[in-house]
């Protein structure tokens, strides 16, 4: 089984990486900022430069040798307590490493997934009213990708990494409707980890704010959120197909330790609004919109 992974040296993408390495006959390829601090088959990706995931992509293509992917977990993320980051594209920071760098790995090793490949996003229901006041309650890429200036806060920074998560769940969406998912039984899942204190997801929040990470983690036994070993345990058995998702469900929730599969909301569901992120992420990474 070859398995290539984003976000799998730290956080729950570590422990998930390292279950899905323990598979026999598995080779694991991982991108990651700092190679050399990663397992064997780490290579160079910094998903903040839309240069270094193509060249990501051609050397994971190398690295096969002809061989496909089974196995395609796009789990990096990144959360910024402002509006004020910029990649050296232009695009505002979360945007692009959480959503748009993610897209054109997908789009780039379409090409290269097996039959019955498993696809797994990582998103959050952070994405959804329901459960954050601070969801998007519509959607504009180019908004999101080029913010307008002016001053920003902590509320504006949690709202992008919110949408950027919808942007992922979207995504998976559009895959999973696609005539080619269909066509090579592709198994598409957006996975939500829930709030899993014991990441460093949350390094950027401004210091009022980090307590908030504390408290939870010492509640976490009387909440009942899993620790990064139990959601990365849980994103493993969704890529190696340990957990297989109901009929027509995407959207994988880990709720109180235990993987659900709820409608996302009301916006994550819209055809219209998954059309045009599609389109329009193409048009930023300079793809055809069709895959």
């Amino acid at each position: 089984m070859n398995v290539v992974m984003t976000g799998g040296t730290s956080g729950l993408g570590r422990f998930a990486a390292q279950r899905i390495a323990a598979v026999p006959d598995t080779r694991l390829l991982l991108g990651a900022r700092n190679p050399g601090a990663g397992p064997a088959g780490t290579l160079p990706l910094d998903l903040a430069r839309l240069a270094s995931v193509r060249q990501f992509a051609q050397k994971v293509e190398a690295s096969l040798a002809g061989r496909a992917i089974d196995v395609l977990a796009l789990n990096a993320g990144t959360q910024f307590g402002n509006l004020g980051n910029r990649t050296e594209d232009g695009f505002e920071t979360a945007f692009a490493v959480n959503h748009l760098a993610h897209y054109l790995l997908l789009r780039l090793l379409l090409p290269r997934l097996a039959e019955g490949a498993a696809v797994v996003i990582t998103t959050s229901d952070t994405h959804d009213p329901r459960v954050n006041p601070l969801a998007p309650r519509h959607l504009d890429p180019e908004r999101l990708a080029h913010p307008a200036p002016g001053r920003s806060g902590f509320r504006d920074g949690f709202r992008a990494y919110a949408a950027s998560k919808l942007c992922n769940l979207l995504t998976a969406r559009a895959l999973a409707r696609s005539a080619d998912a269909a066509q090579h039984q592709w198994r598409v899942i957006a996975y939500n980890p829930g709030f899993t204190p014991g990441t460093s997801l949350n390094q950027d929040w401004p210091s009022w704010a980090r307590p908030v990470i504390a408290i939870s983690a010492a509640l976490r036994p009387v909440l009942r959120l899993a620790t990064p070993e139990q959601a990365g345990g849980a994103l493993a058995d969704l890529a190696t197909g340990r957990v297989v998702p109901p009929p027509h469900r995407v959207y994988a929730s880990l709720v109180r330790r235990r993987l659900t599969w709820p409608d996302p909301s009301d916006l994550a569901r819209r055809d219209d609004v998954m059309h045009d992120l599609w389109q329009q992420s193409a048009r930023m990474v300079g793809l055809p919109e069709a895959p």
